[in-house]
């Protein structure tokens, strides 16, 4: 068991995944409001929503592989190992990306290509489903699958050489800006967010992260007891940084939006680059305050969010796809900020119900949202002062 038995189980996660989903319901939520609004006073709000919580996708792709390390790191790397690796990826992950691709792929071609030849369909099928494009937020799968390709071989390198784990996080930007800057001028590919080079920072600090979280743990937790000069002043930087990168973020698409501002694609890069990855560390130190001084309704909820969140990115674009066939037919300005307030709730409530209906009581529910806990109906939050609540 050795250095297996130190490594607890990570109640903190599930709390930062929430925080991602509830980013990712609220940019595409607010994703016509950016167009549609343009006209209105309200826009500065609607363009600041629709990209200061754009983190979504980025924390989960830094809380995956942050969570691959911390679980895989200590143990023995064998054939089995990997196998049982694939073969979890392969039903978890591979078996629902097949499947809403399926779905979304023929619901778009019966509303918009009914005349195409099935011929046709089959082939611009094919090529969709292995490129992540059958619709527009499985290119995060897609992203998903390429960093398991890998997984084994970086893990491979840094327990065979621990010094290289030390220098992940460098590395990962090096590769990352590399990728970026080479496409910029010869132009690999004109999606360059559909690749893992343009995600590799994430990757790395996740290694980083889960390979030395239990002895980092402790400067996550923002408590009285863990304060120092040095910590305190770590903790005031991240924040700043991360409010800056964000801030800046917004209003560089609100120039470029509102007002046609032409800004370098790499600046656009970098923000979002600071403000995503400092988004993840401030998720979890945000997660350690929530899980030593918020309600334990809130934390139970949270949680269960969490636990949810694969399955309701995987279907929250289908009830928005619904909900916007039916858009209000006024012109007055309050229903219409309701109707897209209304955008997110539906998506939210609807995913949440089916997707927790789906796991309770349908067999083999792994096919279609993958692993899933079953709710527990009382939960008992421990907060990390030790005490029941």
């Amino acid at each position: 068991m050795g250095k297996e038995s130190v490594r607890g189980k990570l109640s903190e996660i599930q709390l930062v995944r929430a925080i991602a989903i509830i980013g990712v319901l609220s940019v595409h939520a607010t994703s016509f409001a950016t167009i549609a609004m343009k006209e209105s006073n309200f826009y500065l709000a609607y363009n600041f929503i629709n990209i200061f919580m754009r983190i979504g996708t980025p924390v989960f792709l830094f809380l995956s592989s942050f969570v691959l390390f911390y679980s895989y790191y200590s143990r023995p790397l064998d054939k089995k190992l990997i196998g049982n690796f694939y073969k979890k990826r392969l039903q978890y992950i591979l078996v629902p990306y097949v499947l809403f691709s399926v779905l979304y792929f023929f619901i778009l071609h019966f509303m918009y290509y009914p005349d195409r030849s099935l011929e046709e369909t089959m082939e611009k099928f094919i090529v969709k489903l292995f490129t992540g494009k059958a619709y527009t937020h499985l290119y995060f799968i897609f992203i998903s699958v390429q960093f398991y390709l890998i997984f084994p071989l970086f893990l491979w390198l840094f327990k065979r050489k621990p010094y290289f784990a030390k220098w992940a996080i460098p590395v990962g930007f090096v590769m990352q800006y590399a990728f970026m800057i080479l496409n910029k001028y010869y132009l690999f590919t004109d999606r360059p967010a559909s690749w893992a080079f343009h995600y590799m920072s994430y990757f790395m600090l996740g290694a980083f992260l889960g390979i030395y979280y239990p002895k980092l743990k402790v400067w996550f937790q923002i408590q009285k007891e863990h304060v120092t000069a040095s910590r305190l002043t770590s903790w005031v930087v991240l924040w700043m940084i991360w409010l800056f990168a964000s801030i800046s973020h917004v209003y560089i698409n609100h120039n470029a939006r509102l007002n046609g501002v032409k800004y370098d694609s790499l600046l656009y890069h970098f923000l979002w680059n600071i403000q995503t990855i400092t988004a993840g560390l401030v998720g979890i130190q945000i997660a350690h305050i929530l899980l030593r001084h918020a309600w334990p309704w809130l934390t139970r909820f949270m949680t269960r969010l969490g636990e949810l969140s694969f399955g309701i990115y995987l279907i929250h674009p289908l009830f928005l796809l619904i909900y916007r066939k039916y858009p209000p037919e006024t012109g007055f300005s309050p229903f219409i900020h309701l109707w897209y307030l209304g955008g997110f709730l539906f998506a939210f409530v609807a995913s949440w119900i089916v997707v927790s209906l789906i796991v309770r009581w349908v067999p083999m529910s792994w096919i279609i949202f993958g692993k899933v806990a079953p709710a527990k109906r009382k939960t008992r939050v421990v907060s990390e002062g030790g005490v029941s609540r």
